[in-house]
C-alpha cells in the first residue's frame, strides 16, 4: 500500500497516517494519555491568562493607534528588543490559535518598516501555526479521523490530492481564518513539512500587503479600512493561481477521446 502524494511512508515527523500514535510505545495506544493532559491544561490556561490579564484589550486596534508615539520611541531606543518582543509575541499568538494576527502584522510593519516587519511576521507566523498544527494532530487527530463526516472526508481527499497546492489556496485567499487553515490539516495525512512550505510561502503576500498598512497607521480610521477591495481581490487572485497546479493535474489526467 502506498502513501498518498506528500505523505511519505517514512516521514519521521508527520508520522505514517491515521493509526501513527497507536503503532508507539506500549502504553501510548489510542487513549488519552498524561502527556496530552498536560500540554491541553497548558494551551488553554495560557489562552485563559490572556483574556483574564486582559491581553484583548492591549492588543487593540484603537489600543494600538492611541500608543503609536510611545512604541516608536521605544523601538528607535530598542530595536533588537522590540524585533525579538514582535516575533515571540506572534509565535505565541499563532499557536494558541489567538485572533491577534492582524494587529500583530500592523505593529510590525509601523515599528519595524515593511520588509523587516514582514519577515519576522513570515517566520514567527510558520513556527507558531507549525506548533498548532503539531499540537492539534497529536490531542485529536485520531479522535476526528473516527468521526469525522462527509464534508471532512472530501476536505482530506483535497489534501491527499496535492497538499501543497491546496494548502497554498488555503493560505493565500483570506476566506480562511488563519487559526482554522492552521488546525483542519492536523486531521488530514498532510507531512508537516509540506504544511511549513506552503505556510511560509502562502503567508508572504498577505504579512507583507499588513506590513505596509502598518506604516500608515495613523491614518486608519478602524480596522475594517485594512480589507478594501484592492487588497482582496489581489489576495484572492493569487490563491486562485495556487490552484494552477491542481487544475493542470485534473487535465492531464482526463483520459483521452477517441476520434
Amino acid at each position: 500500500m502506498t502513501a498518498p502524494r506528500g505523505v511519505p511512508a517514512s516521514d519521521p515527523i508527520a508520522g505514517a497516517g491515521p493509526s501513527a500514535e497507536s503503532s508507539g510505545p506500549a502504553g501510548g495506544g489510542r487513549g488519552w494519555s498524561w502527556k496530552k493532559t498536560a500540554l491541553l491544561v497548558v494551551f488553554v490556561g495560557a489562552i485563559v491568562a490572556f483574556f483574564a490579564f486582559g491581553g484583548h484589550r492591549l492588543l487593540d486596534f484603537g489600543a494600538l493607534k492611541a500608543n503609536r508615539a510611545r512604541l516608536l520611541d521605544f523601538t528607535g531606543k530598542h530595536y533588537a528588543l522590540t524585533v525579538l518582543a514582535v516575533a515571540v509575541g506572534y509565535i505565541v499568538m499563532t499557536a494558541l490559535s489567538l485572533p491577534q494576527g492582524v494587529l500583530l502584522s500592523l505593529a510590525a510593519g509601523f515599528l519595524l518598516g515593511r520588509w523587516v516587519g514582514a519577515g519576522v511576521v513570515v517566520v514567527a507566523a510558520t513556527i507558531g501555526s507549525t506548533l498548532a498544527f503539531l499540537a492539534a494532530r497529536y490531542l485529536f487527530a485520531d479522535a476526528a479521523r473516527r468521526r469525522m463526516g462527509p464534508r471532512l472526508q472530501r476536505l482530506v481527499k483535497g489534501f491527499e490530492e496535492d497538499a501543497f497546492s491546496y494548502l497554498l489556496f488555503l493560505r493565500l485567499v483570506p476566506l480562511f481564518p488563519f487559526w482554522l487553515v492552521n488546525l483542519v490539516p492536523a486531521f488530514t495525512p498532510v507531512t508537516t513539512r509540506t504544511f511549513a512550505a506552503a505556510t511560509f510561502i502562502g503567508i508572504i503576500p498577505g504579512s507583507f500587503v499588513f506590513c505596509n498598512l502598518g506604516r500608515r497607521l495613523a491614518t486608519l480610521e478602524s480596522a475594517r479600512d485594512l480589507f478594501d477591495r484592492e487588497t482582496l481581490i489581489a489576495l484572492a487572485l493569487l490563491g486562485i493561481l495556487s490552484l494552477a497546479p491542481i487544475a493542470w493535474k485534473k487535465l492531464r489526467s482526463r483520459p483521452e477521446t477517441a476520434p
